[in-house]
């Protein structure tokens, strides 16, 4: 399989989104295409893609706010699992935030998935216990 890794743009978000969508990924409410584009306006780097000529298979936000980088939206096609492109996609996330500064990064998992959990304790990051996340909206 010939995957490159990209950054998106505006142009990506509906493919964006039903990758999403068939990959199963946990819904948020800004889960549309404005919030996809207005991620993009504001870091153009930040949403990366994985593309097989075919289309979007992949993708990871590695976001950047000049404190901490944090890795959001690892999700990978079902038919393209289990052959390294999770790997790779974080690899170019880590490669982008780095680039950008970022000394320390974090990872957002959804701790239910355990495909994904599975994945991250694979991967050499370690998963941190001792914090509480909250969130509003």
């Amino acid at each position: 399989m010939s995957v490159v890794i990209r950054t998106a743009g505006v142009e990506d978000a509906s493919q964006v989104l039903s990758l999403w969508r068939r990959a199963e990924a946990e819904p948020s409410h800004t889960d549309d295409v404005d919030s996809i584009a207005a991620l993009v306006v504001r870091d153009p780097e930040a949403l990366m893609v994985a593309d097989d000529g075919d289309g979007i298979v992949g993708s990871i936000i590695a976001g950047w706010d000049g404190w901490r980088g944090s890795i959001y939206r690892l999700v990978v096609a079902p038919g393209q699992r289990r052959r390294g492109l999770g790997g790779q996609l974080v690899e170019a996330a880590e490669q982008r935030l780095a680039r950008a500064g970022a000394a320390r990064l974090q990872a957002i998992v959804v701790e239910t998935d355990l495909q994904a959990t599975a994945f991250w304790r694979a991967t050499g990051w370690e998963q941190q216990v001792a914090r509480l996340r909250f969130v509003k909206g």
